[in-house]
């Protein structure tokens, strides 16, 4: 496949490096009891425009009417959601099952395959679209029955070696081949987890070298392709201490077969017209799988239409900032970038990470300022995407940027069914407002994980971790189906 040329002129005129940080304080420590100002301004503030109002989001999406709402979900599913979502609300319920699938109950057989039968016919079929590409197929088939999309997800973890990058490598080309076997549409992105196709400890090492350039733009990485910015002023780069060794050749020739991984696979997705979706990570990897988003998006998002689209955490302090930059970059470079924007999975390592270091945590400080940096970054994408190219995927389990992301796409005029928005929830999780989007006209889609159940386990095990809070915090959807299942209860009767 060709490959974009971008003219010199443009490449001299971008500084991809936004602060020349002096050697001597790579990155000031604060102390975690002093709470710095989340974000630095750098441009207009009008720029970020606020969502549109409350009330005016309560008109767009309906939850009162039950039964249109669960239309699709038949009452036995219906029974297992409810029963799944008051189990993971309960946190001994849940520290419970994360003891027990670490325990040394799953090194011995004949205890371990009970346990794996009871996880499969619970939360696992209710988290997970199957076992493998073709069973997640059936699954998104009927999703498209009720009106929404699917995402499907390679559910492989961290890979440690070549020999593991490759078998995954496969495992998403497949899906790719599974997903343009499916109903037209009904697949809206493949995911992929650079941290499957490239070896950690590889990422971890670019990560640094990426960093250290930062500090010091006379810093030279021979390997480096172009890209977009990576960094703002207000990036956390206390991970990497000290000047980075080179990479060796070794690891420059483990970079470059990861390189081909990506590119390999941008190509099929091409091919097939089905776009590409990175997940991000911790930010102390963070750095590489932007790096090998934003210089993938640059090969292959033509026009109007972005193939590759790179993932934004609003729960980092440099969220905002760093989205405006590469926006900026993009445009002027004439890349359509596509984004998906969620608020963010890794907190609590986060936290720990940057109080042993003395610094103080990358997260903002309380979720009202997570918040907001995800409805602002919401209503900055809708305009951009409105009055332009690119695309937005937002990822949200929260009910009021739901509505306040839909009454600004209304007002914004952007029509019913746009494909330049997409809206996306975990499957299993946020059920009303999945239905209560695509029942406003929007298009909907399911973030769903597939593979043998020992294989998704570590997936499993990190969602239950990570999104704890949201599961403690279903209570909205809990109330919605008790009454949709006292509906159809008191229909029966009567």
């Amino acid at each position: 496949m060709a490959t974009r040329v971008i003219p010199p002129r443009i490449l001299r005129n971008l500084r991809y490096n936004t602060a020349t940080r002096p050697l001597s304080a790579p990155n000031p420590t604060i102390s975690p009891t002093v709470a710095p100002p989340y974000f630095v301004e750098k441009t207009d503030p009008a720029i970020l425009k606020p969502p549109s109002s409350a009330s005016d989001a309560d008109s767009i999406l309906n939850f009162d009417n039950v039964e249109k709402l669960f239309s699709y979900v038949p009452t036995f599913r219906l029974l297992r959601s409810s029963a799944i979502l008051h189990a993971t609300a309960v946190g001994p319920v849940v520290d419970f099952g994360m003891w027990l699938m670490k325990s040394k109950v799953m090194e011995v057989d004949f205890l371990k395959r009970p346990v794996l039968a009871s996880i499969k016919h619970t939360f696992y079929e209710h988290f997970c679209a199957g076992e493998d590409a073709v069973t997640a197929g059936e699954s998104i088939r009927l999703l498209r029955q009720a009106g929404l999309r699917g995402m499907l997800v390679y559910g492989v973890e961290d890979a440690n070696d070549n020999d593991a990058c490759d078998r995954n490598h496969n495992g998403f080309l497949h899906t790719v081949d599974v997903s343009r076997s499916l109903p037209p549409s009904s697949v809206s992105f493949v995911i992929v987890k650079i941290t499957a196709i490239c070896p950690m400890k590889l990422l971890e090492r670019v990560s640094d070298l990426l960093r250290w350039q930062e500090k010091d733009p006379s810093f030279n990485l021979p390997w480096k392709r172009d890209t977009l910015p990576l960094f703002s002023e207000s990036s956390p780069l206390y991970h990497t201490r000290k000047r980075p060794e080179p990479l060796s050749r070794e690891e420059e020739h483990e970079l470059e077969l990861a390189i081909q991984r990506m590119q390999e696979l941008c190509e099929k997705c091409v091919q097939n017209n089905i776009p590409l979706l990175v997940d991000a990570e911790h930010t102390s990897v963070q750095p590489a799988i932007d790096y090998f988003t934003y210089s993938s998006a640059i090969l292959y998002n033509r026009e109007d239409k972005p193939i590759v689209f790179g993932t934004i955490q609003t729960y980092l302090k440099d969220a905002k900032e760093r989205l405006l930059i590469a926006t900026e970059a993009a445009e002027e470079m004439g890349i359509p970038m596509g984004f998906k924007l969620v608020r963010g999975a890794y907190m609590s390592s986060e936290r720990t990470l940057a109080t042993s270091l003395g610094f103080a945590s990358p997260i903002h400080n309380n979720i009202q300022a997570t918040h907001k940096c995800f409805n602002d970054c919401s209503a900055f994408l809708l305009e951009k995407i409105a009055n332009g190219p690119g695309a937005l995927v937002l990822a949200t389990h929260n009910v009021e940027s739901g509505k306040l992301a839909a009454a600004k796409a209304h007002e914004l005029g952007m029509g019913k069914v746009n494909h330049k928005l997409e809206f996306a929830q975990l499957h299993g999780m946020s059920e009303a407002l999945s239905f209560a989007l695509s029942n406003a006209g929007f298009q909907v889609s399911k973030y769903m994980p597939f593979g043998p159940v020992e294989t998704v386990m570590p997936y499993l095990l990190r969602r239950a971790e990570e999104n704890r809070g949201i599961l403690a915090a279903s209570g909205f959807d809990r109330q919605l189906m008790r009454k949709e299942l006292k509906r159809r209860l008191t229909a029966a009767v009567v």
